[in-house]
């Protein structure tokens, strides 16, 4: 393996730790369950991300050969972490769970509505 394909493969590893530390800390640190909803969907699932190309790009210059096994697990998280995380909200919506005063200020958190008019 070149030293050039260890900077790459480096440089994945080092990104997708940045962004699961990212999500980590802003799971930890952000004041309500709207806020703190964010960290773990959004940041953790780049951070995994980062990872997993960095995995692909390891197994595929040590053996010679295209490994695509890791995919399967990006794509899996990358479509499951969103709907799990749609339904998580809409279950603190519906329950009323308390937020943040900044963000009081959209229409579906009154319980009004449950989309956006955008006309």
């Amino acid at each position: 393996m070149s030293f050039a394909t260890e900077v790459v493969i480096s440089l994945f590893l080092f990104l997708g730790a940045c962004f699961a530390l990212v999500g980590s800390l802003g799971l930890a640190r952000l004041q309500d369950f709207f806020m703190r909803l964010h960290g773990p969907t959004k940041a953790t699932t780049l951070g995994v991300g980062g990872m997993v190309i960095g995995s692909i790009i390891f197994f595929t210059a040590g053996e010679h050969e295209l490994s695509l096994h890791e995919l399967l697990i990006a794509l899996f998280l990358f479509i499951t972490a969103p709907v799990s995380a749609h339904i998580v909200g809409k279950a603190a919506l519906h329950r009323q769970l308390p937020c943040e005063e900044r963000t009081k200020n959209v229409p579906w958190a009154e319980g009004e509505k449950d989309s956006v008019d955008i006309n």
